[in-house]
């Protein structure tokens, strides 16, 4: 893609940027799926819920109000120009969501975090985080590129379709459709703003953001992320941390991401993607959030944690990369275009999340 008008500087900047309000947001707003619906069932907390609620809300509506609106625009090197593309709905792979997902939701309980909540709490300075983002590194890598790969293939392989499309999305149970897309996306919106204002949304936060506020702007970060990937990107991939976390490390290994969507030749040295470099920035944005509320501390756990999370970080790596992603990759991005896949996904993250809360927490405190 060395003919895109948008240069290296460019590129990274925006993912930067992007990278560093989506890691201060997390941060201000103690924002971790992992926490959001292991609290459901640990100590019947609803708020984190509520406010991951809220981000899918604002980010299902505006991530299809700029595809409709044709505002997500890639350069095509054909025509030399932009052109109009949309939302990047992963197809429907059944057995990989499922199995992937439930494997990634007992890993981010044994990982101590999801994907974005090891990425932002490596700028708070837990070292276990440092040691969790390494072993998703590998995870990933092993199920894609090493001995787990003809299963992989296999998984990924099985797809489903629904309404003549093989990455269908909900309102295609029902017919697809514009108006029926829209009247979906109003139903579950409406839904969901049920169950937020039950959580009485409009309070303050002693600290930091208040869970709406943090819900709110995740929410949009993830519309701006949509916008900014396809144009300064050259593919609309939203937010994730699958695929970018694979690719920064690859980028620092090798000098080349081996990402088949959107690489860039960088100042003819290596190749890399946009969405690598926010992988950068979330930490940058959590570590300047922290260090403003003077929260920032080195942290190291005793070494039996530290193998407990590592493990569960690799767990947490092959069942994103069965899955086909992450919470941020599924269940908020995804969600966000309302793909059959990543819904199905989202579903076994929170019943592999439940099932590990149980076995690590509810059953030893019975016992």
């Amino acid at each position: 893609m060395d003919g895109l008008p948008t240069g290296s500087l460019i590129t990274i900047l925006t993912s930067l940027g992007v990278g560093i309000l989506f890691g201060f947001a997390l941060q201000r707003g103690r924002f971790c799926v992992n926490t959001a619906f292991r609290d459901i069932i640990f100590i019947n907390d609803l708020t984190l819920f509520r406010a991951y609620l809220l981000s899918v809300a604002v980010a299902l509506v505006g991530a299809n109000l700029i595809e409709d609106a044709g505002l997500l625009r890639v350069f095509d090197p054909d025509s030399s120009a932009y052109a109009t593309t949309e939302l990047g709905r992963q197809a429907f792979a059944p057995l990989a969501n499922i199995i992937g997902g439930y494997l990634f939701g007992m890993g981010i309980v044994l990982a101590g975090g999801c994907g974005s909540g090891i990425l932002y709490r490596v700028g708070e300075g837990l070292m276990a985080a440092w040691m969790a983002v390494l072993g998703f590194f590998m995870g990933i890598t092993i199920t894609i590129h090493g001995w787990l790969s003809p299963i992989y293939k296999w998984l990924r392989g099985i797809k489903v379709e629904i309404n003549g499309k093989n990455n269908p999305a909900l309102w295609d149970l029902f017919g697809g459709g514009q108006n029926i897309k829209w009247i979906t996306i109003a139903i579950v919106t409406l839904i969901i703003l049920i169950v937020v204002a039950k959580g009485k949304p409009f309070g303050k936060a002693a600290k930091g953001f208040y869970w709406s506020t943090a819900g709110l702007l995740i929410g949009l970060l993830a519309v701006l992320a949509w916008w900014a990937s396809a144009y300064f990107g050259g593919d609309a991939r939203g937010l994730s941390f699958t695929g970018p976390t694979k690719e920064f490390f690859m980028t620092a290994l090798t000098r080349d991401s081996m990402s088949l969507r959107g690489e860039f030749n960088f100042f003819n040295f290596f190749k890399s993607t946009w969405s690598a470099f926010y992988v950068i920035g979330v930490p940058l944005g959590s570590y300047l959030s922290a260090r403003a509320l003077k929260e920032f501390k080195w942290k190291s756990p005793h070494a039996e944690e530290l193998l407990t999370v590592f493990l569960g970080s690799i767990l947490m790596g092959i069942g994103a990369a069965i899955g086909g992603g992450c919470n941020i990759g599924h269940s908020l991005t995804g969600v966000s275009t309302g793909a059959i896949s990543s819904i199905v996904a989202t579903i076994f993250i929170i019943l592999g999340n439940w099932t590990m809360v149980y076995f690590k927490f509810i059953k030893p405190m019975k016992e």
